[in-house]
Protein backbone atom coordinates (compact mmCIF):
# COMPACT_ATOMS: atom_id res chain seq x y z
CA UNK A 1 0.00 0.00 0.00
CA UNK A 2 2.41 2.05 0.72
CA UNK A 3 3.54 2.21 -2.96
CA UNK A 4 0.38 2.42 -4.32
CA UNK A 5 -0.28 5.85 -2.48
CA UNK A 6 3.47 6.93 -3.13
CA UNK A 7 2.82 6.35 -6.79
CA UNK A 8 -0.96 8.22 -6.50
CA UNK A 9 1.42 11.00 -5.18
CA UNK A 10 3.61 11.48 -7.21
CA UNK A 11 0.28 11.33 -9.69
CA UNK A 12 -1.07 14.17 -7.89
CA UNK A 13 1.74 15.94 -7.96
CA UNK A 14 2.54 16.18 -11.73
CA UNK A 15 -1.20 17.12 -11.92
CA UNK A 16 -1.17 20.13 -10.00
CA UNK A 17 1.93 21.26 -11.66
CA UNK A 18 0.46 20.90 -15.35
CA UNK A 19 -2.14 23.11 -13.35
CA UNK A 20 0.87 25.68 -12.84
CA UNK A 21 1.93 25.39 -16.32
CA UNK A 22 -1.68 25.44 -17.72
CA UNK A 23 -2.60 28.53 -15.78
CA UNK A 24 0.53 30.21 -17.22
CA UNK A 25 -0.85 29.65 -20.87
CA UNK A 26 -1.14 33.47 -22.42
CA UNK A 27 -1.16 35.22 -25.52
CA UNK A 28 2.50 33.97 -26.71
CA UNK A 29 0.96 31.06 -27.69
CA UNK A 30 -1.26 32.49 -29.95
CA UNK A 31 1.86 34.09 -31.64
CA UNK A 32 3.76 31.03 -31.89
CA UNK A 33 0.79 29.16 -33.84
CA UNK A 34 0.35 32.42 -36.03
CA UNK A 35 4.28 32.11 -36.67
CA UNK A 36 3.65 28.54 -37.62
CA UNK A 37 0.90 28.77 -39.56
CA UNK A 38 2.50 31.63 -41.41
CA UNK A 39 5.70 30.25 -42.25
CA UNK A 40 6.78 28.54 -45.82
CA UNK A 41 8.71 26.58 -44.25
CA UNK A 42 8.95 23.64 -41.74
CA UNK A 43 9.20 23.33 -37.62
CA UNK A 44 12.27 22.13 -36.57
CA UNK A 45 12.58 21.24 -32.88
CA UNK A 46 15.89 20.97 -30.94
CA UNK A 47 16.94 20.31 -27.58
CA UNK A 48 19.28 18.10 -25.41
CA UNK A 49 18.95 14.89 -23.19
CA UNK A 50 15.52 14.29 -21.78
CA UNK A 51 14.41 17.39 -23.32
CA UNK A 52 15.40 16.25 -26.89
CA UNK A 53 13.71 13.23 -26.25
CA UNK A 54 10.44 14.77 -25.56
CA UNK A 55 11.17 16.87 -28.94
CA UNK A 56 11.29 14.13 -30.83
CA UNK A 57 7.71 12.79 -29.39
CA UNK A 58 6.64 16.52 -30.17
CA UNK A 59 8.38 16.74 -33.68
CA UNK A 60 6.26 13.20 -34.31
CA UNK A 61 2.80 14.78 -33.16
CA UNK A 62 3.19 17.44 -35.60
CA UNK A 63 4.53 15.51 -38.38
CA UNK A 64 1.18 13.31 -38.16
CA UNK A 65 -1.11 15.53 -37.72
CA UNK A 66 -0.71 18.10 -40.82
CA UNK A 67 2.44 20.10 -39.51
CA UNK A 68 6.27 19.41 -41.64
CA UNK A 69 8.48 18.98 -38.35
CA UNK A 70 11.26 17.23 -37.81
CA UNK A 71 13.58 16.86 -35.11
CA UNK A 72 17.39 17.94 -34.09
CA UNK A 73 19.48 17.37 -31.73
CA UNK A 74 21.01 20.47 -30.45
CA UNK A 75 24.30 18.62 -30.17
CA UNK A 76 24.35 17.27 -33.49
CA UNK A 77 23.11 20.82 -34.39
CA UNK A 78 26.63 22.01 -33.50
CA UNK A 79 28.30 19.62 -35.94
CA UNK A 80 26.68 20.32 -39.48
CA UNK A 81 23.30 19.58 -38.60
CA UNK A 82 22.18 23.01 -38.59
CA UNK A 83 22.09 22.97 -42.19
CA UNK A 84 18.59 21.34 -42.25
CA UNK A 85 17.24 25.00 -41.33
CA UNK A 86 16.39 27.44 -43.57
CA UNK A 87 15.27 31.02 -43.34
CA UNK A 88 11.89 29.98 -43.49
CA UNK A 89 11.97 27.91 -41.15
CA UNK A 90 10.65 27.99 -37.38
CA UNK A 91 12.99 26.71 -34.64
CA UNK A 92 11.18 25.30 -31.67
CA UNK A 93 14.03 25.30 -28.80
CA UNK A 94 13.46 23.01 -25.64
CA UNK A 95 15.34 23.51 -22.65
CA UNK A 96 13.81 23.59 -18.70
CA UNK A 97 16.90 25.77 -17.38
CA UNK A 98 16.85 27.90 -20.27
CA UNK A 99 20.61 27.89 -20.58
CA UNK A 100 21.78 23.92 -22.21
CA UNK A 101 25.10 24.73 -23.59
CA UNK A 102 24.59 22.94 -26.58
CA UNK A 103 20.51 24.80 -27.01
CA UNK A 104 22.53 27.81 -26.07
CA UNK A 105 25.57 27.85 -28.66
CA UNK A 106 23.07 27.00 -31.30
CA UNK A 107 21.24 30.17 -31.06
CA UNK A 108 23.90 32.58 -33.12
CA UNK A 109 23.80 30.43 -36.03
CA UNK A 110 19.74 29.69 -36.04
CA UNK A 111 19.36 34.07 -36.07
CA UNK A 112 22.32 33.86 -38.76
CA UNK A 113 20.12 31.71 -40.82
CA UNK A 114 17.44 33.84 -40.45
CA UNK A 115 14.70 30.98 -38.75
CA UNK A 116 12.54 32.80 -36.18
CA UNK A 117 12.57 31.03 -32.82
CA UNK A 118 10.45 29.66 -30.49
CA UNK A 119 11.38 28.84 -26.47
CA UNK A 120 10.00 26.25 -24.32
CA UNK A 121 11.41 27.00 -21.31
CA UNK A 122 10.82 27.40 -17.52
CA UNK A 123 12.80 30.69 -17.26
CA UNK A 124 11.59 33.20 -19.45
CA UNK A 125 14.34 35.41 -18.58
CA UNK A 126 17.68 32.82 -19.68
CA UNK A 127 19.64 33.43 -22.33
CA UNK A 128 17.33 31.27 -24.52
CA UNK A 129 14.18 32.82 -22.80
CA UNK A 130 15.58 36.28 -23.96
CA UNK A 131 17.02 35.23 -27.21
CA UNK A 132 13.46 34.22 -28.65
CA UNK A 133 11.16 35.70 -30.51
CA UNK A 134 8.54 33.65 -28.56
CA UNK A 135 8.63 31.59 -24.96
CA UNK A 136 6.39 29.43 -24.19
CA UNK A 137 6.48 29.11 -20.09
CA UNK A 138 6.62 25.73 -19.02
CA UNK A 139 8.30 26.31 -15.26
CA UNK A 140 6.99 24.28 -12.50
CA UNK A 141 7.69 24.94 -9.02
CA UNK A 142 9.18 21.06 -8.46
CA UNK A 143 9.66 17.91 -9.56
CA UNK A 144 8.06 14.58 -8.80
CA UNK A 145 11.61 13.27 -8.06
CA UNK A 146 11.37 13.57 -3.97
CA UNK A 147 15.32 14.88 -4.20
CA UNK A 148 13.69 17.31 -7.09
CA UNK A 149 16.38 16.34 -9.50
CA UNK A 150 15.22 13.96 -12.24
CA UNK A 151 13.49 15.62 -14.96
CA UNK A 152 9.51 14.59 -14.07
CA UNK A 153 7.17 17.24 -13.86
CA UNK A 154 9.49 19.58 -15.89
CA UNK A 155 9.02 17.20 -19.03
CA UNK A 156 5.52 16.33 -18.68
CA UNK A 157 4.71 19.94 -18.90
CA UNK A 158 6.54 20.20 -21.91
CA UNK A 159 5.02 17.41 -23.59
CA UNK A 160 1.73 18.92 -22.53
CA UNK A 161 2.81 22.37 -23.86
CA UNK A 162 3.94 20.29 -27.39
CA UNK A 163 0.91 18.54 -27.80
CA UNK A 164 -1.32 21.61 -27.24
CA UNK A 165 0.64 23.31 -29.98
CA UNK A 166 0.55 20.49 -32.10
CA UNK A 167 -3.69 20.05 -31.82
CA UNK A 168 -4.50 23.93 -32.12
CA UNK A 169 -1.77 23.92 -35.18
CA UNK A 170 -4.04 20.70 -36.28
CA UNK A 171 -7.57 22.51 -35.55
CA UNK A 172 -6.26 25.69 -37.02
CA UNK A 173 -5.13 23.92 -40.50
CA UNK A 174 -8.85 21.86 -41.04
CA UNK A 175 -7.05 18.78 -40.50
CA UNK A 176 -9.37 15.71 -41.27
CA UNK A 177 -9.66 12.42 -40.22
CA UNK A 178 -8.59 11.06 -43.70
CA UNK A 179 -5.71 13.29 -43.58
CA UNK A 180 -4.37 11.73 -40.18
CA UNK A 181 -4.95 8.40 -41.97
CA UNK A 182 -3.00 9.14 -44.61
CA UNK A 183 0.02 9.57 -42.60
CA UNK A 184 -0.79 6.63 -40.70
CA UNK A 185 -1.42 3.86 -43.32
CA UNK A 186 -0.55 0.79 -41.47
CA UNK A 187 -2.67 1.44 -38.36
CA UNK A 188 -6.51 0.56 -37.62
CA UNK A 189 -7.42 4.21 -38.25
CA UNK A 190 -5.96 4.06 -41.70
CA UNK A 191 -7.26 1.19 -42.82
CA UNK A 192 -10.33 2.42 -41.72
CA UNK A 193 -10.26 5.53 -43.27
CA UNK A 194 -8.66 4.63 -46.24
CA UNK A 195 -9.83 1.51 -47.78
CA UNK A 196 -12.57 0.95 -50.22
CA UNK A 197 -14.70 -1.64 -50.90
CA UNK A 198 -12.30 -2.55 -53.98
CA UNK A 199 -9.86 -3.73 -52.17
CA UNK A 200 -11.59 -6.15 -50.31
CA UNK A 201 -14.35 -7.32 -53.01
CA UNK A 202 -14.47 -10.88 -54.01
CA UNK A 203 -14.27 -10.70 -57.70
CA UNK A 204 -13.68 -12.09 -61.24
CA UNK A 205 -13.65 -16.16 -61.10
CA UNK A 206 -15.08 -15.99 -57.24
CA UNK A 207 -18.35 -14.21 -58.07
CA UNK A 208 -21.48 -16.14 -58.10
CA UNK A 209 -23.50 -14.89 -61.34
CA UNK A 210 -26.10 -16.96 -63.01
CA UNK A 211 -28.81 -15.97 -65.72
CA UNK A 212 -32.18 -15.36 -64.61
CA UNK A 213 -33.66 -18.41 -66.15
CA UNK A 214 -31.22 -20.92 -63.57
CA UNK A 215 -33.13 -23.59 -61.46
CA UNK A 216 -32.60 -24.18 -58.06
CA UNK A 217 -30.23 -26.97 -58.70
CA UNK A 218 -27.92 -24.46 -60.26
CA UNK A 219 -28.23 -22.24 -57.84
CA UNK A 220 -27.76 -23.81 -54.54
CA UNK A 221 -24.47 -25.71 -56.58
CA UNK A 222 -23.04 -21.77 -57.32
CA UNK A 223 -24.10 -20.78 -53.59
CA UNK A 224 -22.47 -23.42 -52.22
CA UNK A 225 -19.28 -23.54 -54.63
CA UNK A 226 -18.75 -19.77 -54.31
CA UNK A 227 -19.09 -19.71 -50.44
CA UNK A 228 -20.43 -16.82 -50.48
CA UNK A 229 -23.70 -16.78 -49.29
CA UNK A 230 -25.49 -15.30 -52.62
CA UNK A 231 -25.49 -15.66 -56.21
CA UNK A 232 -26.17 -12.64 -58.30
CA UNK A 233 -28.74 -12.81 -60.88
CA UNK A 234 -28.24 -11.40 -64.57
CA UNK A 235 -30.01 -10.53 -67.91
CA UNK A 236 -28.08 -9.48 -70.88
CA UNK A 237 -24.93 -8.73 -68.56
CA UNK A 238 -27.17 -6.89 -66.12
CA UNK A 239 -28.03 -7.51 -62.55
CA UNK A 240 -31.61 -7.93 -62.62
CA UNK A 241 -31.52 -9.86 -58.78
CA UNK A 242 -30.34 -11.30 -55.78
CA UNK A 243 -30.85 -14.90 -54.32
CA UNK A 244 -29.19 -14.94 -50.68
CA UNK A 245 -30.14 -18.10 -48.41
CA UNK A 246 -32.50 -16.74 -47.03
CA UNK A 247 -34.17 -16.59 -49.98
CA UNK A 248 -33.63 -20.26 -50.49
CA UNK A 249 -35.13 -20.61 -46.80
CA UNK A 250 -38.36 -19.07 -47.68
CA UNK A 251 -38.67 -20.69 -51.04
CA UNK A 252 -38.35 -24.51 -48.94
CA UNK A 253 -41.78 -23.53 -47.88
CA UNK A 254 -43.12 -24.40 -51.07
CA UNK A 255 -41.98 -28.00 -50.81
CA UNK A 256 -44.07 -29.57 -53.62
CA UNK A 257 -42.96 -26.92 -56.24
CA UNK A 258 -39.29 -26.30 -54.97
CA UNK A 259 -37.39 -27.71 -57.47
CA UNK A 260 -39.66 -26.35 -60.33
CA UNK A 261 -38.90 -23.09 -59.35
CA UNK A 262 -36.38 -20.25 -61.24
CA UNK A 263 -34.57 -17.46 -60.17
CA UNK A 264 -36.96 -15.25 -61.27
CA UNK A 265 -39.37 -16.55 -59.32
CA UNK A 266 -36.96 -16.50 -55.56
CA UNK A 267 -34.79 -13.10 -56.62
CA UNK A 268 -34.94 -10.21 -55.04
CA UNK A 269 -35.29 -7.39 -57.36
CA UNK A 270 -35.14 -4.15 -55.81
CA UNK A 271 -31.46 -5.01 -54.08
CA UNK A 272 -29.09 -3.13 -52.25
CA UNK A 273 -25.58 -2.30 -53.95
CA UNK A 274 -22.73 -0.18 -53.97
CA UNK A 275 -19.73 1.47 -56.28
CA UNK A 276 -16.60 -0.26 -55.94
CA UNK A 277 -14.88 3.04 -54.91
CA UNK A 278 -17.40 4.03 -51.72
CA UNK A 279 -14.97 3.65 -48.32
CA UNK A 280 -15.54 0.17 -46.57
CA UNK A 281 -16.61 1.88 -44.04
CA UNK A 282 -19.11 3.34 -45.26
CA UNK A 283 -19.89 -0.19 -47.25
CA UNK A 284 -20.50 -1.80 -43.57
CA UNK A 285 -22.51 1.00 -42.39
CA UNK A 286 -24.96 0.79 -45.24
CA UNK A 287 -25.12 -2.80 -44.31
CA UNK A 288 -25.53 -2.20 -40.45
CA UNK A 289 -27.85 1.00 -39.86
CA UNK A 290 -30.67 -0.27 -41.35
CA UNK A 291 -34.10 -1.90 -39.83
CA UNK A 292 -33.29 -5.16 -41.61
CA UNK A 293 -29.22 -5.56 -41.70
CA UNK A 294 -27.52 -7.63 -44.41
CA UNK A 295 -24.85 -9.44 -44.84
CA UNK A 296 -23.44 -9.31 -48.92
CA UNK A 297 -23.42 -6.89 -50.66
CA UNK A 298 -23.20 -6.60 -55.03
CA UNK A 299 -20.83 -3.76 -56.27
CA UNK A 300 -21.95 -2.87 -59.77
CA UNK A 301 -20.31 -0.52 -62.25
CA UNK A 302 -23.14 0.52 -64.03
CA UNK A 303 -25.75 -2.39 -63.70
CA UNK A 304 -22.96 -4.91 -64.46
CA UNK A 305 -21.37 -7.11 -61.39
CA UNK A 306 -18.23 -6.40 -60.84
CA UNK A 307 -17.70 -7.86 -57.45
CA UNK A 308 -19.45 -9.09 -53.94
CA UNK A 309 -18.56 -7.64 -50.94
CA UNK A 310 -19.34 -9.49 -47.24
CA UNK A 311 -19.88 -7.59 -43.78
CA UNK A 312 -17.50 -10.42 -42.29
CA UNK A 313 -14.74 -8.88 -44.99
CA UNK A 314 -15.60 -5.21 -44.32
CA UNK A 315 -15.18 -6.55 -40.46
CA UNK A 316 -11.36 -7.49 -41.40
CA UNK A 317 -10.48 -4.36 -42.39
CA UNK A 318 -12.23 -1.97 -40.90
CA UNK A 319 -13.36 -3.46 -37.06
CA UNK A 320 -15.40 -2.06 -34.55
Amino acid sequence: MEMINFAKEIFNIEIEELKRVRDKISNEMMVAVKMILESKGKVVITGIGKSGIIGKKIAATMASTGTYAVFMNSAEGLHGDLGIISPKDVVIAISNSGNSDEVISIIPSVKKIGAKLIAMTGNPNSRLGVASDVVLNIGVEKEACPMNLAPTCSTTATLVMGDALSIILTKERGFKPENFAVYHPGGSLGRRLLMKVKDVMHKESALPILPIGSDVDSIILTMTNKRLGVVCIVQDDEMVGIITEGDIRRALKRREKFFDLKAEDIMTRNFIFVGEEIMAMDAMELMENRESQISVLPVLKGREVIGVVRIHDLLNVVGK
